[in-house]
């Protein structure tokens, strides 16, 4: 188990991810930085999957309350993305599509009727300057196409804070996989 003192950020969107400038003007984008292990893989889709493997009890109940309140709106469920990936496990990490894949960054997501939307799991070493040493940094960016979407984010984003902090705090504690 590591440091239980350990701490997530909220940064600014990396300069060099792909997400940064993916949209426009998008409707959320946030990030969030944890520092890692030196001995911790290099490899940010071997750290987006245990991530999202291990994502905390409640954040699976929070999915079930919401794809109870969004099914009626025809909004893909998280039950219908967990189909769709298990056929696909190579295209996807947990429930979302890989979209881009670099030896820093994999891309993850999902295109919807009422938003798209894009996380970003980039991993880094900085300067000493910047705080030296390794650190992962999550990223959101959604770009909205109607009133429901706007409406959606505008009543989950103070739940996505809390479930990726979160996610990253657990990841944290249970110990990143190692190189």
């Amino acid at each position: 188990m590591q440091n239980p003192s350990v701490s997530v950020t909220s940064v600014a969107l990396p300069a060099s991810s792909r997400v940064t400038r993916l949209y426009a003007h998008p409707n959320l984008a946030d990030a969030y930085s944890i520092r890692l292990p030196d001995n911790a893989t290099t490899d940010p889709e071997l750290l987006a999957r245990f991530m999202f493997s291990h994502q905390p009890a409640w954040v699976g109940q929070l999915l079930q309350v919401r794809d109870a309140l969004v099914a009626g709106f025809g909004l893909k469920t998280a039950k219908r993305l967990e189909e769709s990936a298990r056929s696909e496990r190579d295209k996807h990490v947990s429930i979302f599509r890989i979209y881009e894949r670099t030896v820093e960054e994999i891309v993850l997501g999902e295109d919807d009727k009422h938003l798209d939307f894009r996380v970003s799991v980039f991993q880094e070493t900085r300067a000493e300057a910047a705080g030296g040493g390794r650190y992962l940094t999550v990223s959101t960016v959604v770009r909205c196409h109607n009133l429901l979407g706007r409406t959606y984010i505008l009543l989950i984003t103070p739940f996505h804070e809390m479930v990726v902090r979160s996610s990253m705090r657990r990841a944290a504690h249970l110990g990143w996989p190692t190189a």
